[in-house]
């Protein structure tokens, strides 16, 4: 039990390290396959004034989503870089075409879905202020 309980707090004062000034080369970004096109981890560590700063990329095939509609208690941005999204936002439906933003708020109902006969590049972006109020509102 002693040695359960060291390991524990151990795990829980090891994190990552700040992220600091840099630079993402598009060239040196990991591409993963999904079933609906694919994805580039970006980034995801703590900032001097965020719990976690996070960014992706998704690239989707024609008619594909990256998952259901959903809600959770951080905001998020989607820019468009390449193709058309069709993004539901609550009661409300929207076109996205390249060069368009998307802004998620915290809690609130949204889905996408690409529209398009070409693939969809977005990049996502996702903050989690150290005050971030983590239980889900349905």
């Amino acid at each position: 039990m002693g040695v359960t309980m060291a390991v524990v707090a151990l795990a829980q004062t090891v994190s990552k390290p700040m992220m600091r000034s840099r630079v993402f080369h598009w060239a040196e970004m990991k591409v993963e396959a999904t079933k609906t096109g694919e994805r580039r981890a970006v980034f995801d560590a703590p900032t001097p004034t965020l719990e976690r700063f996070e960014c992706h990329i998704t690239t989707l095939n024609p008619g594909e989503s990256p998952h259901v509609a959903h809600r959770h208690p951080e905001e998020e941005m989607m820019i468009v870089k390449e193709g058309t999204l069709e993004v539901v936002q609550d009661d409300t439906t929207n076109r996205v075409t390249v060069g368009g933003i998307i802004f998620c708020a915290s809690n609130e109902l949204h889905g996408l879905r690409n529209v398009g006969t070409n693939r969809a590049t977005y990049h996502v972006l996702k903050w989690y202020p150290h005050d971030l109020i983590k239980a889900e509102v349905k």
